[in-house]
């Protein structure tokens, strides 16, 4: 990419699109295309196609989904999945049809098989059944890989997928009813100080083990693949480390200042045993994490302190 290529940032307001939009204006991209959401809406097929006729960006980066943990997945089946698959394909239907560059598509770890050997391996996919509970999201993620692989086998397109782990950083979503698991946490444990309560509920049994990324390394990594990585095979991106979600849980509380008890809701679902992903081809590439999770989750809290009013009740 050249410093005033036109770049198109699908999902530029999210947390990963926004880390992608510092990322590339840090190191001096001049040209960025974004719309919100009021403006284009990514379902719609003659919207999308207008907006790449009249815009003919030279990259893209499709950060652009309908996302949420457990409870969200579980409960909007169907949003989940037709608006994943609307969203994908008519980007990446429109980034042929215009003759874009190159495209960048961000799926999720849960494209893998729930019971996948560990660490998850890209050969692990389509291997074995998914989690149920995040299903229709993972089969949507999984479309957009395929739609890659088949527009570059029969159009000669450049679009690569690459694979995030478990997100988490600035402009996170911490509404209890639709979060993930780390930004459901620090909003818990504060809500929880705040109030002085003795304890904070937890869900599950805690032995689930997770792998986290700050949203920032995520962006350098997608530059960095933008700029080094051509290949068919899709890239998995994480820290190649993970720890029980009781140790997540004990060290969110000890990073917001949570003295109390946490009881465990073993009614709750656990989800995945385990989601560690194999990035021994990203390392191999030359790219590795730089945050750790401790100043991560430091750095994430002082976020919700800065934006807390617009997450409360």
């Amino acid at each position: 990419m050249k410093k005033d290529s036109k770049i198109y940032i699908a999902g530029h307001r999210g947390m990963v699109g926004s880390a992608i939009r510092r990322a590339l204006e840090q190191r001096g991209y001049t040209h960025l295309v974004f719309r919100s959401s009021s403006e284009l809406d990514l379902r719609n097929q003659q919207a999308v196609a207008d907006f790449f006729a009249s815009e003919r960006p030279d990259y893209v980066f499709l950060a652009a989904a309908k996302v949420g943990g457990i409870v969200a997945n579980n409960t909007y089946r169907a949003d989940f999945i037709y608006e994943n698959l609307m969203i994908e394909a008519n980007i990446i239907h429109q980034a042929y049809v215009t003759g874009v560059t190159k495209l960048m598509f961000l799926g999720s770890s849960c494209i893998y098989p729930k019971l996948a050997p560990q660490p998850l391996q890209e050969t692990s996919l389509l291997t074995g059944p998914l989690e149920p509970t995040n299903e229709p999201y993972a089969i949507a993620k999984i479309a957009g890989i395929k739609l890659c692989e088949a527009y570059r086998d029969q159009y000669n397109c450049n679009f690569i997928s690459v694979m995030p782990t478990n997100l988490y950083g600035y402009g996170d979503n911490y509404d209890l009813n639709n979060s993930h698991v780390l930004p459901a946490l620090i909003r818990k444990f504060h809500e929880a100080k705040e109030s002085n309560s003795p304890s904070v509920q937890a869900w599950g049994t805690g032995s689930p083990k997770r792998e986290f990324l700050f949203a920032d390394d995520l962006a350098e990594a997608c530059l960095f693949l933008m700029e080094n990585y051509n290949g068919r095979e899709l890239i998995n991106i994480g820290t190649g480390e993970d720890l029980s979600i009781k140790e997540l849980t004990e060290l969110v509380a000890e990073t917001v200042g949570f003295t109390g008890t946490i009881d465990w809701d073993t009614s709750k679902p656990d989800g995945t045993p385990r989601k560690l992903m194999d990035v021994a081809n990203l390392h191999g590439l030359g790219w590795s994490h730089r945050i750790e999770l401790k100043e991560g989750v430091a750095l994430a809290y002082q976020d919700f302190l800065k934006h807390q009013t617009e997450y409360s009740a």
